[in-house]
């Protein structure tokens, strides 16, 4: 397959936003230090980021409609970039809550206008991997972004760790703006229209069915670390080696997940939700070994993100009149559904419950999203239209 240009721009894009989104969790506690807060206060920090996107979404795509898609996707950018120049000059704890908030209002309106003219630059049978790919860049974050400004963070300051982020921006500004076709403005939306659009019974489950997945996965994810210290017993050099060994799992997982998902989207999400569900009621037992741990990791990275692609195209296509506004609010869904699996875990630790009931706590709200799937599928005898684009 040749090289894509207007992929690749979007895929460096949704790099930078992945490793702005996930990088504080490396150096919260050189944030907290230095500005003179609790580490709790400052994982506050993490969260205005996620209400920032799920809030912002809708709104910042409605607003943006009226851009040409190029120009709308270079201005997200831009406010990407103040945020975090903002950020890394944040005299205070308040003025850094802000810069995350304002770096935040980018992220739904990227991925939602990002997804649109991912399924145009490609044919009709390729619009899953077309997603997938734009997908690929927030995986590889994960893999090499996050880790790199995790050490800046930590070793040279994470002032200049932001700074680093701020000139991501500027390069995929670049990019955009070099790969990506000049088009027309679009038509200003129909703001009542669209916003109808989102509440038919078939996108409301769609989108659930998101926040579900999510869910699982963020139940495990966000207590990965003391999950390998209480089950494995693992060092934290062991530790950082999962995280990287479920960054690749994300990588394969969102790959196959668009390819399966150009042939049959129902058929890709129910078996990845269903190997999902399995590699978490095994991962308690298939961790009391670092061989067991790192093959569950593996294959639970994998199911865990193959179903993101799916999920993105369903919401695409049961929206159809209102694609770009029901695919910025499916990112919303998946960060409502990070903030759902975290609260989860840690409802179930403090009960007193052991770190293996968090997995199974996820499976549980894999086995939800997968009911989701059935509901949708005795609802929709007839396959579920697929999403075109239209200039």
């Amino acid at each position: 397959m040749k090289l894509n240009f207007p992929l690749l721009a979007l895929a460096i894009g949704a790099f930078a936003i992945g490793t702005t989104e996930f990088s504080p969790m490396g150096f919260l506690p050189q944030i907290a230090e230095n500005l003179n807060i609790s580490i709790p206060t400052a994982g506050m920090l993490i969260t205005a980021y996620a209400l920032g996107v799920m809030i912002g979404a809708p709104f910042m795509t409605l607003w943006f409609g009226r851009f040409p898609r190029r120009k709308a996707l270079i201005l997200a950018m831009i406010i990407f970039t103040i945020g975090n120049i903002l950020a890394a000059i944040a005299p205070n704890y308040w003025g850094l809550m802000a810069a995350r908030i304002l770096t935040s209002l980018n992220h739904g309106v990227f991925f939602g206008i990002g997804s649109i003219v991912a399924t145009s630059v490609v044919p009709k049978d390729k619009q899953a991997s077309a997603v997938a790919t734009m997908f690929m860049g927030l995986t590889i974050a994960n893999i090499g972004g996050v880790p790199l400004a995790t050490w800046v963070g930590q070793n040279i300051g994470w002032r200049m760790s932001f700074a680093a982020i701020a000139l991501l921006g500027v390069i995929t500004m670049l990019s955009l703006w070099k790969a990506l076709p000049e088009d027309k403005a679009s038509q200003r939306p129909d703001v009542k229209a669209e916003l109808k659009v989102l509440t038919r019974l078939p996108v409301v489950l769609a989108l659930l069915t998101t926040v579900m997945s999510a869910g699982a996965m963020f139940t495990l994810y966000t207590y990965i670390a003391p999950s390998l210290q209480n089950i494995t017993h693992a060092s934290p050099m062991f530790i950082t080696l999962m995280l990287v060994l479920i960054g690749i799992g994300f990588s394969i997982g969102n790959h196959l997940g668009g390819k399966f998902a150009d042939l049959s989207l129902t058929k890709t999400l129910t078996s990845f939700l269903l190997l999902l569900m399995v590699s978490m009621l095994l991962f308690p037992i298939l961790a009391q070994t670092q061989i067991g741990a790192a093959l569950a990791l593996i294959v639970w990275g994998a199911a865990a993100f193959a179903v993101v692609p799916p999920l993105q195209m369903r919401v695409m296509s049961v929206a159809h009149e209102a694609p770009g506004l029901a695919s910025s609010v499916n990112i919303g869904a998946f960060n409502l559904g990070n903030a759902l699996g975290a609260t989860a875990g840690g409802a179930v630790l403090s009960m007193g419950m052991s770190y293996a009931a968090e997995s199974i706590a996820g499976a549980v709200l894999t086995a939800l999203g997968l009911v989701l799937v059935f509901i949708q599928m005795k609802m929709n005898k007839a396959p579920v239209q697929q999403y075109s684009h239209s200039a």
